[in-house]
């Protein structure tokens, strides 16, 4: 067995035009390497080619050209698929079904036993947070509600890999919490997951690796070590000073912003940094705060995506 859970060679999908139109590339020339038990985050903004990956992955689309392998097996075989499980970005899910009843018919497509059917349902209605409604009809679910009924049929044949097509979206502040608990569980249990986010925020908590797609082309990828660096971006800090008393700071004018009887600040390295809090105390001025702040997976996002 391969030592990578997915890989990708070459990978390109080319969409053909309308009458009239001319055809569009969707993806160029995709390698990817993702090792077993690794969370991937694949990141890029709208019509980047996100959702057009996932669907090669998962066999939903034919590529162009490329292959993509599946634990060492090229995702051709229907074999390949076995221990995969997906969550599409916007799951379709039988309305007139309640969420017990359609993940009953999950489980009975990887032909399940009975017993093991209803205890894998007690435990992915609890996992997901839906246990006062797993006898709703679906059709009465909230998007948030859906899209936490999707998560539990990908785990309903307890796969290795997970493909994810924004996992976090359509999810409220709780939802989303209860979501990157559960993908760092998952993680916990050296499970692989590939999902793609537009949320940084929540890859930046949950990912090992990222990679950043743009217009069909992967334009980096990494881990967020090498990707964001170890170095500060800024320091800023929060003190009290007299209003005669903001020139002994010695910054530029566009580097103070006065909020009530506070005053921010904020500079691009230690040293600057000791040398205005000496002048702040010596002005007989109050610190309140010094808070370094380190370069983010979303600066690096969209100095990327602008580049």
């Amino acid at each position: 067995m391969s030592h990578f859970a997915i890989q990708t060679s070459r990978l390109r999908k080319v969409y053909k035009g309308e009458l009239g139109q001319k055809d569009y590339t969707g993806l160029e020339g995709l390698d990817l390497d993702i090792p077993a038990g690794e969370v991937f985050a694949f990141l890029g903004p709208n019509g980047a080619g996100k959702t057009t990956t996932i669907k090669l992955l998962t066999r939903l689309l034919k590529p162009s050209s490329g292959s993509v392998t599946i634990n060492g097996v090229s995702n051709t075989s229907h074999h390949s698929m076995e221990r995969v499980g997906y969550l599409s970005e916007q799951p379709n899910i039988y309305g007139y079904l309640t969420a017990r009843e359609f993940l009953d018919f999950i489980g009975k497509l990887f032909g399940l036993d009975p017993g093991v059917r209803k205890k894998r349902i007690d435990g992915l209605i609890e996992l997901v947070g839906l246990k006062d409604r797993d006898r709703t009809l679906i059709r009465g679910f909230s998007r948030g509600m859906t899209q936490r009924l999707g998560m539990a049929q990908a785990l309903m044949n307890e796969p290795d890999i997970l493909i994810l097509d924004e996992p976090l979206s359509n999810l409220d502040p709780v939802g989303r919490k209860d979501m990157r608990d559960i993908i760092l569980g998952l993680k916990a249990e050296k499970k692989t997951l590939f999902f793609s986010s537009h949320i940084l925020h929540d890859a930046e908590i949950v990912a090992d690796r990222v990679g950043i797609l743009d217009h069909g082309r992967l334009v980096q990828t990494g881990t967020l070590q090498e990707l964001t660096g170890s170095g500060l971006k800024t320091i800023e800090i929060v003190c009290s000073i007299p209003q005669a008393g903001e020139s002994v700071l010695g910054l530029n004018r566009d580097r103070i912003v006065r909020q009530g009887d506070r005053t921010l600040t904020w500079t691009d390295d230690m040293e600057s940094a000791q040398v205005i809090l000496e002048k702040i105390l010596r002005s007989g001025g109050k610190v309140f705060s010094v808070t370094p702040q380190r370069k983010s997976l979303e600066d690096l996002f969209i100095s990327r995506i602008r580049g």
